[in-house]
């Protein structure tokens, strides 16, 4: 049998943009950015340094402040909605240790495999699933919208570089025609 190694010879493997040598599961605090599709200003506009949200810009923002309906160990440090992207921050506590082997023998029902993955909670999962619902949402509600297919994450090593963060989220609807992202 030809592995896909070997079939495509990684020629059509595109490399993660995570660190591999971090635990994204761990406890954490982590700078998350996400781009609509083309950078289309699909959440609203700013105008006077004010966020004007769109009806999918309401959506993006409400469902923020329910991933800790669904997460659990997880808070929800600052946050912004931008005419094509969110800032926010992620913060991981109090995470469970996990062991990376096969599950108990004592706990498995017949026919379980002891190798099957339990569903770690990680930065990936959890932007998936805040991806997935406002699309879903915005679907359902017949409203265009579309993602950039990643998601940009930065690992805050530090209280100073955090509250550097936080100071450029707040502030970054006042500089909004200075932001790298800006879509003028």
């Amino acid at each position: 049998m030809l592995l896909m190694s070997e079939k495509y010879r990684d020629r059509y493997r595109i490399p993660s943009s995570r660190a591999q040598w971090w635990d994204y599961g761990s406890n954490g605090a982590y700078f998350i950015t996400i781009c609509t599709a083309n950078r289309y200003p699909y959440f609203g506009y700013v105008a006077g340094g004010i966020m004007e949200m769109s009806a999918v810009g309401k959506i993006a923002d409400k469902l923020w402040y329910e991933i800790t309906d669904h997460t659990k160990h997880v808070k929800l440090g600052e946050f912004v909605v931008m005419p094509n992207h969110i800032h926010g921050i992620i913060i991981i506590e109090n995470a469970p240790v996990e062991t990376r082997h096969a599950l108990s023998l004592q706990s498995q029902s017949p026919g379980q495999s002891r190798l099957r993955n339990p569903g770690k909670m990680t930065i990936s999962t959890i932007i998936g699933g805040y991806k997935s619902a406002i699309s879903k949402q915005c679907n359902k509600s017949s409203h265009d919208f579309a993602w950039q297919s990643r998601f940009y994450d930065r690992i805050i090593r530090n209280d100073a570089e955090y509250d550097r963060i936080v100071q450029y989220i707040v502030n970054n609807p006042i500089n909004w025609e200075n932001d790298k992202l800006y879509s003028g």
